[in-house]
């Protein structure tokens, strides 16, 4: 299938996995809104100043919660979720992906999917494994989590944690779709590309994958918010004792 300007084969599977691109009618945020390559590099924006910062502390407000170190992995997790969808959906369903050039891909740090992400050109790669790791990892989650690092003090083990486990989540969603379709080449394309990308080096150490079920050796610290539990992948099998806001020992990843 052609790839075309809207990415419309990817509507059906919901918003985690639309991506709005030039030529499908959507608003230009040019001018606006910050790239994703401003983000990552600190530069500020008219509207949202330092965007990663407001992210972070905007996700803590919704999360009710005064560790931004918590704040800054859960959001890290979802804009990891965004990005896999698009690429490994795309990738299976088009056979190439749209290139998300930090530098072309604008984002709204104050939105929720599908509104966060604007592609400014249309550009496809090829969709194997190795072009998609370079995509999402090299030049999206790896630059990201230096910043989180940097900032909040997030491990590296559990950020790369988090991006194993937004691919398995958009590997899950993507197969559960495909049967539901009857399109089982599909479903077995998916299951294959993403084992595949486990094994790659920032990947293969982050959890163990059974068909579509992951167990990840890390925690994001959803527990630690206020209500908060462990994840159905996470190395937890219920959530650590308590232990003080600011203990430097608190589980990371």
């Amino acid at each position: 299938m052609d790839i075309d300007p809207g990415l419309a084969a990817l509507r059906p599977l919901g918003g985690f996995f639309v991506l709005r691109a030039a030529g499908d009618g959507g608003r230009s945020p040019a001018g606006t809104l910050p790239t994703l390559a401003e983000a990552y590099g600190g530069a500020k924006s008219d509207v949202y100043g330092d965007s990663i910062i407001f992210r972070v502390e905007l996700v803590a407000q919704r999360l009710r919660t005064s560790e931004l170190r918590v704040s800054a992995s859960i959001a890290q997790q979802g804009l990891a979720a965004r990005l896999w969808s698009v690429a490994l959906g795309s990738a299976v369903l088009y056979g190439r992906i749209p290139d998300p050039d930090p530098a072309l891909l604008h984002w709204d740090p104050a939105a929720t999917a599908p509104d966060d992400l604007w592609l400014a050109e249309m550009r496809p790669l090829p969709g194997d494994a190795e072009t998609l790791a370079a995509a999402v990892l090299d030049r999206h989650l790896e630059p990201l989590g230096e910043t989180l690092r940097a900032r909040y003090g997030v491990a590296a083990g559990l950020l790369r944690g988090n991006a194993g486990s937004a691919l398995a989540g958009a590997a899950r969603e993507l197969q559960r779709w495909a049967h539901g379709s009857g399109r089982t080449d599909l479903a077995e394309r998916a299951r294959a590309l993403t084992a595949e990308l486990f094994t790659h080096p920032l990947l293969s150490a982050t959890g163990t994958l059974s068909g579509t079920a992951f167990r990840r050796r890390s925690c994001c610290l959803y527990y630690r918010l206020p209500g908060g539990g462990v994840c159905g992948d996470c190395c937890f099998t219920r959530p650590p004792r308590s232990v003080p806001h600011s203990s430097p020992s608190a589980p990371s990843g």
